[in-house]
């Protein structure tokens, strides 16, 4: 893990990005590119989907990045072909690597209100690994981190 991931992480956290948005912000800035539009309609995601601590926003946003680049965003466009397969190998690799797909089960029960946020270190731990993992698998399948066709 790259102490400059770790410094975004950390960076993005502390001005009150959450986990899904974390991992888009990153993403995008990784490219120069500004969205705001897509990180306010994140938001709902943190924490488990509405607080709710259900399936971990940082997975999500993981297969949403793999779909800003193989994903099907125009009419007369179609999701690449290595699209399913690379949301299936990240999902696969997050719940063996972590034990479960669900927020509760990550960090334990949390109440995200009551300005304790102890829980940001394993999800700091949980962003880096699986935002490399999702380079990762954009490389092995022919993309170039950071330039997408059709942007």
């Amino acid at each position: 893990m790259s102490n400059e991931t770790a410094f975004k992480v950390f960076k993005l956290s502390a001005i009150g990005y959450c986990c899904t948005q974390i991992m888009l912000k990153m993403a995008l800035d990784d490219e120069d590119t500004v969205n705001e539009d897509l990180i306010r309609s994140v938001n709902g995601l943190c924490n488990g989907i509405a607080g709710r601590q259900k399936t971990c926003g940082i997975l999500i946003g993981g297969i949403m990045i793999l779909g800003l680049y193989a994903g099907r965003g125009k009419d007369e466009e179609y999701y690449k072909e290595n699209y399913g397969d690379m949301v299936h190998e990240f999902t696969d690799w997050f719940e063996e690597e972590f034990e479960s797909i669900d927020c509760v089960d990550l960090i334990g029960v949390n109440k995200f209100d009551d300005g304790e946020n102890s829980y940001m270190i394993k999800c700091g731990n949980i962003i880096e690994k699986s935002y490399e993992k999702v380079i990762e698998l954009l490389t092995e399948n022919g993309y170039e981190f950071g330039i997408r066709e059709n942007e």
